[in-house]
């Protein structure tokens, strides 16, 4: 058999249709395939950065909840808080400055100490209370005093003692000078006609005509 014989099936066999459809099919083959394996590695990517998204979101979401709890029901503990401050009031806040000067008399008298130049200034309104200061001179031996300063703190009016500095002591009797504050309603405040609170450089008491003073 000739040279030219036996290359002549290779040569139908190359140019038959049939030939070169197989060969586009596996050309199409490979390419899809490399398509596939592409589309999974995007797939991957695109749903890895999904996730770390998803994540992202949640840690955000959780930490906005965090932030948020304290204002939760904040209505609620805002008008409790309001009703607790107006029970106080009513319970620790004196009508009026009559009733002040009247306690602080019946504790000085109860714990066997003596007021001299007790004067009562008020401050400036505030929006709920206004501030009432009382300054005066104390006498009495330490037992009393510490008496009546137990009595004070422990008054259903509210009282507080902003000072107490040592004068002088003569035998068993000691001098002290005592400031202490409470509070009026505005309105209260206004009706009861008392002078201003001095500014601190001038709160040194003086006798006074205009101030409402007691024994």
């Amino acid at each position: 058999m000739s040279a030219n014989g036996s290359s002549s099936p290779w040569r139908e066999r190359l140019v038959s249709p049939l030939t070169w459809h197989f060969a586009g099919f596996v050309v199409l083959l490979l390419l899809a395939a490399g398509l596939a394996v592409r589309l999974g590695m995007d797939w991957a990517v695109m749903n890895s950065r999904s996730t770390d998204v998803l994540a992202n979101k949640q840690i955000q979401l959780k930490a906005l909840e965090i932030q948020t709890a304290p204002l939760r029901g904040l209505d609620g503990r805002v008008e409790k808080t309001r009703g607790q401050i107006q029970a106080f009031y009513k319970k620790r806040i004196p009508p009026d400055y009559s009733l002040i000067s009247s306690r602080i008399g019946d504790l000085a008298v109860a714990s066997g100490v003596r007021l001299t130049r007790v004067q009562y200034t008020q401050g400036e309104p505030g929006s709920d209370l206004t501030e009432i200061s009382m300054d005066a001179a104390i006498s009495g031996d330490y037992p009393a005093i510490m008496r009546f300063i137990n009595r004070i703190e422990r008054d259903p009016v509210f009282f507080i003692i902003r000072a107490m500095p040592f004068t002088s002591q003569q035998g068993g009797l000691v001098n002290l000078r005592l400031r202490v504050s409470t509070w009026l309603r505005p309105a209260d405040a206004a009706a009861s006609g008392l002078p201003s609170t001095p500014a601190p450089e001038d709160e040194t008491p003086q006798p006074s005509t205009t101030g409402k003073e007691g024994e």
